[in-house]
């Protein structure tokens, strides 16, 4: 989720974030985007520990506590007889560790014994909702941030809960009592484990007010810690959505037109059916108005095979058949035209300038391309459905479901699965893929079939899904004076609204334009800019992409103001720190902490290298590059990276070092020649890692990562890490070659 976003969604909730730190979450009132998404406000919970009560149980306990059921430790911790504590996540595990993360803030306060702690997924109960947003969602780097006063409260609520039991068993003042690792423990010694307490505790009123810990005791928080799902990953034995294995269960594949929203014309499935160990060739509603063909079998392998044998053709001529080279050449018209504003300065001054730069930047469609393709299995039944899948948005997929099946809400169960990445596409408003399994699994049904059904996407199916990161082509005219200072700016964007259409696009879309399209643009430098923005409906579709806007408004601004930098005879570092002055403090110390660490200004550099620099502001955490580059053989290279990352409190400084990394990575991957999704006649020409060029180990530059300290509450980590990326190495390869890249991916 976009910050944008984020902050709308705040001011929807007209939230008051005014409690002290020891006091309970203040009840945010939701009703507003609960309408607009759909969903139900009923309550669940309980009192208990390590027991859901049911629905109506779980309302009255909401109701005599005053507590909401995302306050209701029962639905979060579950501690078994023999101590072990089992804290419910909710969230999705896709590699940014928030499984680790939030059991940390959680066992912070409840004093837990770490070696005996472990975690599991929610699910699409409200309990498991964004205790801000009361969504079901993990995106927009709000896990922490949003659940870090959530998961302190339920860790305190809990271990209050059994001191409170403790106490009663030994007829003393639960004042005396203290906490250590699992036990509580009385003045004289006396020790009793959180697991010979549970019970008793469960039958004890859940506290409405609690006392946090002063971080200066933190034990686990701010400590690097191992992820507790690291044993499991290291050694292949992690199960995935793509791994499940029901009894009886049957797999689909699905044939999906080449042009998106395309009918069928004919179907000739004779030897499909004929594959061995293929069930049934079914036809289905396809994604977008479209049509599709589920080939089901006992494997994936005999589905596969089953769907290439397929004769198919489909029916284009209704649907819009886009070309990468005509749509560009649109874009660029289009950027000619007027259009709606987002910054409105007065651009008479460009008629002065002693200098103008001039640039047109342009940026293909992106597939999220995650290691784990595409899948949800669904066990139908005539009243009730069971999804296993791996979402972000469990809550809108739960609904989605429902409605495609025929069934209410409170009869369909997501099981959230671990997944294997996904940077936004497994958070699409449509649920299609969610969607097509329901359709998959109903075809399957009304055919005769009770098994449950796993539909898997190959890896082609999802890098030509669709869903991309859009298309956009930015132009800039500056205007300078003698001193190389900005007199104006005009700026136009041309892309696709990935909000348009959605539930969001009642409070996001604002005057025509989508908020996030342009967070990112002007900040955090005060320059005198006219933002002129177009949205062109495109027969492809789109989705927010790691880090949404800021994958090509970081790159615009920080290549430009480093171009504005060289023209002012300026070094760009020393640029950067006069824009901010006093009034961006985390992005100076971000900054200079990563110019301190990688020596910039100190160090000579090899001959042949370089630096660039860059710093970028998303989900409230700044994060500055300063890389060292060369060019061989016209090829850009990549050498060293230094990070300084002000993210406030750091949970656990291990995984923002690989969150970083990995993003890093991620961010460089949009450099490479190949990072592109083209499409020719209505067919996008990419199909797998053989064309579609992601970034791999040889291409991993060294990256040192530092952390500003800090006590303030977090803020988001998952995305930031990448929109700085592209430019700083940008900036570098413009030093050695003269030339400013104007395009992703890198054009040498």
């Amino acid at each position: 989720m976009p910050r944008a976003l984020e902050l709308m969604l705040e001011r929807e909730l007209q939230t008051t974030d005014t409690a002290p730190a020891a006091a309970t979450t203040a009840a945010l009132p939701r009703r507003s985007i609960l309408k607009l998404m759909g969903l139900s406000a009923a309550a669940t919970g309980s009192l208990a520990l390590g027991v859901f009560a049911d629905d109506a149980q779980a309302a009255e306990g909401a109701a005599a506590g005053g507590l909401k059921p995302t306050q209701q430790p029962a639905a979060f911790v579950e501690i078994t007889p023999a101590g072990e504590v089992i804290v419910t996540v909710n969230r999705l595990e896709f590699g940014q560790g928030i499984l680790t993360a939030l059991p940390m803030i959680l066992a912070e306060e409840l004093d837990a014994d770490w070696a005996r702690v472990s975690a599991r997924h929610g699910d699409q109960r409200p309990a498991h909702a964004d205790p801000l947003f009361g969504l079901h969602l993990t995106g927009g780097s709000n896990s922490v941030k949003n659940s870090f006063m959530q998961y302190r409260e339920l860790g305190a609520r809990t271990r209050a809960m059994l001191v409170t039991a403790a106490a009663a068993r030994w007829g003393v003042d639960a004042a005396s009592l203290r906490t250590q690792a699992g036990q509580v423990i009385a003045p004289d010694g006396r020790r009793l484990g959180y697991g010979e307490l549970a019970q008793a505790a469960m039958a004890l009123p859940v506290p409405a007010q609690v006392s946090l810990k002063n971080p200066k005791n933190f034990r686990l928080i701010g400590q690097p810690t191992p992820r507790l799902d690291a044993p499991a990953k290291s050694s292949g034995q992690q199960s995935f959505g793509i791994d499940m294995a029901l009894p009886g269960q049957l797999t689909a594949v699905v044939a999906h037109p080449p042009v998106f929203g395309a009918q069928l014309a004919t179907l000739n499935d004779a030897a499909a059916r004929a594959v061995k160990g293929v069930k049934a060739v079914l036809r289905i509603p396809g994604d977008r108005g479209g049509e599709a063909v589920a080939v089901i079998a006992d494997g994936y392998w005999p589905a596969k095979k089953g769907r290439d044998a397929l004769q198919a053709t489909w029916a284009t001529e209704a649907v819009e058949k886009v070309d990468s080279a005509r749509q560009l050449a649109q874009y660029r018209a289009l950027a000619a035209q007027p259009g709606p504003r987002q910054f409105d300065a007065d651009m008479a001054p460009l008629a002065q300038a002693a200098r103008t730069i001039e640039a047109e930047f342009t940026f293909p469609y992106l597939a999220h391309a995650p290691m784990e393709p595409l899948n949800c299995t669904v066990q139908l039944s005539a009243d009730k459905a069971e999804l296993w899948v791996g979402s972000q948005f469990p809550g809108t997929d739960a609904m989605a479901a429902a409605a495609t099946l025929g069934l209410k809400p409170e009869q369909v169960q997501v099981n959230v699965q671990m997944a294997g990445g996904g940077f936004g596409r497994r958070a699409v408003p449509s649920s299609d893929y969610v969607v097509q399994a329901c359709q998959v699994a109903k075809a399957a049904r009304a055919a005769g079939f009770s098994a449950p059904v796993r539909m898997v996407w190959s890896r082609e199916d999802d890098i030509r899904g669709g869903y991309y990161r859009p298309m956009h082509l930015h132009r800039a005219r500056i205007g300078l004076d003698a001193q190389g200072q900005v007199l104006a700016w005009d700026h136009t964007i041309v892309g696709q609204s990935i909000l348009t259409g959605t539930f969001f696009e009642g409070f996001m879309v604002k005057n025509g334009i989508d908020a996030t399209a342009v967070e990112g643009m002007r900040e955090p430098y005060a320059l005198p800019m006219r933002l002129t923005v177009h949205h062109p409906q495109v027969n492809v579709p789109v989705l927010w992409w790691r880090s949404v806007g800021s994958t090509h408004t970081a790159f615009v601004m920080e290549t430009l103001v480093d171009e504005i930098a060289r023209a002012a005879k300026t070094d760009p570092v020393a640029w950067r720190l006069a824009q901010f002055g006093t009034q961006h403090p985390r992005h100076r110390a971000a900054l200079e902490l990563a110019v301190a660490r990688s020596g910039y200004g100190k160090k000579r550099l090899p001959a042949g290298r370089a630096w660039g620099v860059a710093v970028h502001e998303s989900f409230q955490t700044v994060v500055a590059y300063v890389v060292e580059a060369s060019v061989t053989k016209g090829q850009p290279q990549l050498h060293r990276v230094t990070a300084g990352v002000h993210c406030n409190l750091a949970v656990n400084p291990r995984t923002i070092e690989a969150q970083v990394q990995g993003a890093a990575l991620m961010g460089l991957g949009m450099c490479l020649p190949g990072a592109a999704i083209t499409l020719k006649d209505g067919v996008v020409e990419q199909s797998n890692f053989g064309d579609y060029v992601v970034a791999r180990m040889p291409d991993m530059p060294q990256i040192e990562v530092a952390i500003v300290p800090s006590a303030e509450p977090p803020t988001g980590m998952g995305e930031p890490g990448l929109p700085p990326l592209a430019p700083a190495f940008a900036n570098a390869v413009a030093r050695l070659t003269g030339k400013p890249q104007r395009s992703l991916p890198f054009q040498v």
